[in-house]
């Protein structure tokens, strides 16, 4: 699999100026977010949705869910040199995420 190029420093702080609810995990190397809901059924509406975007993108985020809450991480695991990085991929599944709110 050929390696994704990662983001650079100031294309990371750009998409964390554009979309602030975002923010680095991992060392950053990764992207986060928690989403609220008001129940379990808009929570997998949500998620349903996410899935449908994240298989069109074919990127695919890790996810942690309890009853209304969802938290979101995205990474591009073949990018950058140490197992993982973000990448243009993950910009643009946390702009179609935000997008569906």
């Amino acid at each position: 699999m050929a390696q994704v190029p990662e983001l650079s420093e100031d294309d990371i702080k750009q998409l964390l100026t554009d979309h602030p609810e975002w923010e680095l995990a991992r060392e950053g190397k990764a992207i986060q977010r928690t989403f609220q809901f008001d129940d379990f059924s808009e929570t997998w509406g949500f998620m349903s949705r996410v899935a449908l975007l994240a298989d069109s993108h074919d990127h695919h985020p890790e996810w942690f869910n309890v009853y209304a809450k969802v938290e979101i991480t995205l990474t591009t695991h073949d990018a950058g040199s140490n197992g993982g990085a973000i990448s243009i991929r993950d910009a643009k599944m946390a702009r179609a995420i935000d997008a569906l709110l």
